[in-house]
């Protein structure tokens, strides 16, 4: 029989503290108050003093509410009967749909022991240009989606969502606007993808301390489905959300902040995420993909800032596209040279002649005269930006890759290009 304690010490915001004794850092409580029962969880323990999160919030607790104690830390229910539902970020059915009980697994727990796995080498296809030719993704990849706020992150997401060649994904969206929730299920529905994925959904309006539980249930998640032989894609969107939670929980217990107010273990609760990404030996793998949002596109702000020490690379997302400067996945060497001859002559060779003709714009705009090389570069970099760059393109890798032939073909002869004779000889369009 769990102990049940009426009374309160005090109260700040949503967090409360009690007098408690045989409590584990992590466990779960209930909390009754004047709006229903809440689910607590503790989040710090000092001598007898009991920190406890209130979900819904501090309104309606009073000194005199009941505390009972559950024995057990956050789990979440697990089975097949997962897929295309939406939960919220503790778990609860967000449309209407019956509650799942069995199987309840434990949140939060250890990532993979390093010696276990083994080296990425299977590539990710997107159908999108810009990461299938320039950056691919790698499975078992962890990568983060550098934007700023109002570029369209979601919907690359949800491009990956409905178009990556994985066997389930599971989306965990942080601080969403609820019109940004309605996107997300309204187009996995609509295109017949909600069928292999899960949501779980922390909207802005919802408790702060559910924001924090959505990357570990959906990497649990992930992990159950991984080791039943899955190809798993984790989508999140977006750390920067999580990261001021954690910073909003850490000023409200009064914590001594590092930088700019984020508490000072912000690097580990980061990489205890961003490590769940993993290739199970004989079993299957999770890929994460996470965006973070950088305030005013400052890439030194401590969220993307540290994130980029503990992630293999980084897509950076900017008016609208994936720049292929900035933008980098360091496991493509793994895959890039087993997909097709061509694939890493048309790569370099694009970005290449893409920079050119950057540096042929800034000529351009100081009013230097242009060359026909100038020209030739201009044509190349408009079609390179409309044709593959754009976030709108979706072709397989081959095609992708067959454009690219096109586009040079288009633009330049091929002792222009630099590429070795041998493979224009063979790749270079005949008409």
């Amino acid at each position: 029989m769990h102990k049940v304690y009426h009374r309160i010490e005090q109260i700040a915001g949503n967090v409360i503290v009690v007098s408690a004794e045989d409590v584990v850092y992590g466990e779960l409580a209930q909390v009754e108050s004047g709006f229903g029962t809440s689910l607590a969880q503790v989040i710090r323990l000092e001598n007898s003093r009991v920190y406890l999160q209130v979900f819904a919030g501090g309104r309606g607790v009073s000194t005199d509410s009941k505390v009972r104690f559950l024995g057990n830390t956050m789990q979440v229910p697990f089975s097949e009967n997962l897929m295309g539902r939406v939960f919220t970020g503790s778990g609860v059915p967000r449309d209407n749909g019956p509650v799942i009980t069995e199987n309840k697994i434990p949140i939060g727990g250890p990532s993979v022991n390093p010696a276990k796995r083994i080296i990425p080498r299977n590539m990710v296809r997107t159908g999108i240009p810009m990461i299938d030719v320039f950056n691919t993704l790698v499975e078992s990849q962890k990568l983060p989606i550098f934007s700023v706020a109002g570029e369209p992150y979601n919907e690359l997401l949800a491009r990956i969502a409905l178009q990556a060649e994985v066997d389930v994904i599971i989306l965990g969206g942080m601080g969403l606007k609820h019109d940004d929730y309605l996107y997300f299920r309204d187009f996995l529905e609509e295109n017949g993808a909600l069928s292999r994925s899960v949501l779980y959904v922390h909207t802005a309006a919802d408790p702060t301390v559910e924001c924090l539980l959505v990357p570990d249930i959906a990497l649990a998640t992930a992990e159950k489905f991984a080791l039943q032989d899955k190809r798993v894609l984790v989508l999140l969107t977006d750390m920067t959300n999580f990261a001021d939670s954690m910073k909003e929980v850490a000023i409200t217990m009064e914590q001594i902040p590092s930088n700019r107010g984020y508490p000072g273990d912000l690097y580990s609760q980061l990489a205890a995420r961003y490590e769940k990404a993993v290739d199970f030996e004989g079993s299957g793998s999770i890929t994460v993909l996470a965006v973070t949002t950088m305030p005013g596109d400052d890439v030194t702000h401590p969220v993307p800032d540290n994130t980029g020490y503990i992630t293999e690379g980084q897509f950076y997302l900017k008016n609208g596209r994936i720049e292929p400067f900035g933008s980098l996945s360091r496991l493509k060497q793994q895959v890039n040279n087993r997909t097709r001859d061509d694939h890493r002559t048309i790569m370099d060779t694009m970005i290449q002649l893409y920079a050119s003709y950057k540096e042929t714009l800034e000529k351009q705009s100081m009013g230097f005269r242009m060359s026909g090389w100038d020209t030739k570069l201009l044509k190349y970099g408009g079609r390179f930006e409309k044709e593959m760059m754009a976030l709108t393109v979706n072709i397989p890798l081959e095609e992708a890759l067959d454009l690219g032939w096109k586009i040079l073909a288009d633009c330049f002869e091929p002792q222009e290009t630099g590429i070795a004779s041998k493979l224009t000889d063979q790749f270079w369009p005949k008409d």
